[in-house]
């Protein structure tokens, strides 16, 4: 959800941006699930296409900065790539918050939508910081 919404963000042709999606712990191929879809769709937004597909070091190595929605992920990701470990924060910290961002897969589509309306707030808010910390700026000049 939150890659379909950063995309929105930044227009689906714009140049200077690439963003995408995997999950840590997630399988190949399977497509988002119905609640995404349906909370996405009512903001415009369309992800019938989009396919999960799990993190490696090739994908992650491409990105400037890798954004996860939760500590485990984050943990995770850091001990697992070292060499990547500079590029990783969670979602939160873009808006100088430490907290998870809840998976709400097996929930309604209120939690979906309340999910999407929070990632949507805090990339809104976090967007300037986003975007220097993917522009390779240091931590110290990106405000949040």
């Amino acid at each position: 959800m939150a890659m379909a919404l950063m995309r929105a963000k930044v227009g689906p042709e714009s140049a200077e941006w690439e963003v995408g999606s995997a999950g840590v712990w997630g399988p190949l191929g399977y497509p988002a699930a119905v609640n995404a879809r349906l909370a996405l769709g009512k903001k415009g937004i369309d992800l019938e296409d989009h396919r999960s597909r799990p993190v490696d070091r090739d994908l992650l190595a491409s990105y400037n900065l890798i954004l996860t929605m939760e500590r485990g992920h984050k943990e995770a990701l850091r001990a697992a790539f070292p060499e990547l470990a500079a590029r990783v924060y969670m979602l939160r910290e873009m808006v100088n918050d430490s907290g998870d961002i809840a998976d709400p897969i097996g929930h309604s589509l209120t939690d979906f939508e309340h999910t999407v309306d929070e990632i949507d707030q805090i990339l809104t808010n976090g967007y300037q910081r986003i975007y220097q910390l993917s522009a390779g700026m240091p931590e110290s000049n990106a405000a949040g």
